[in-house]
């Protein structure tokens, strides 16, 4: 009985301190790795942009939305010099948990982007079946291994269209 006293008390702990370490980072400067952080409280605010060509080669990059102020790092591809967000897995149960900002950005699609400390405001627009879907789509199963690079125009288009991937363009703020 001590023993699943003890075990019991253990996780506890652990619960408690991983949902510390959770509220905390909504109050700092940005993400860490996978965990989500707060708004940006450093950088250069800049002009935003329109050609993102010199992120070709980076693995992710910082982004945060506005409503609300929350950051994160994401995936990132750049075909014909434009920047393009994908969240997978938003009809499962753990997207649907996990996945919150593909949901704000429908409401406010306001964006800050951070890269070297320089914050660059954008939006984001959803994609649904513009004709650059498909490659944009085969880029980043490529650069990040997804397995799909051989998937037909339409079986990605039904993918992206049924909701199971939303893509994402950066596009000017307004």
């Amino acid at each position: 009985m001590k023993v699943l006293r003890w075990l019991a008390i253990t996780v506890l702990a652990l619960i408690v301190m991983i949902a510390s370490v959770l509220v905390a980072m909504r109050f700092s400067d940005g993400p860490y790795s996978m965990l989500s952080g707060g708004a940006f409280s450093s950088g250069e605010p800049q002009r935003g942009l329109s050609d993102w060509s010199f992120l070709e080669g980076r693995d992710v990059i910082e982004f945060q939305t506005l409503a609300p102020e929350t950051s994160r790092t994401i995936w990132l591809v750049v075909v014909d010099q434009k920047l393009y967000f994908v969240s997978g897995y938003m009809n499962t149960a753990v997207g649907k948990i996990w996945k919150q900002w593909p949901s704000h950005v429908t409401e406010n699609n306001a964006i800050l982007i951070r890269v070297d400390g320089a914050i660059y405001p954008q939006r984001l627009k959803r994609l649904w079946d513009e004709p650059m879907v498909p490659a944009v789509m085969r880029k980043f199963s490529k650069k990040y291994g997804l397995g799909s690079e051989d998937a037909s125009d339409d079986a990605i288009l039904t993918m992206v269209g049924e909701g199971d991937v939303w893509l994402f363009e950066v596009v000017a703020a307004e």
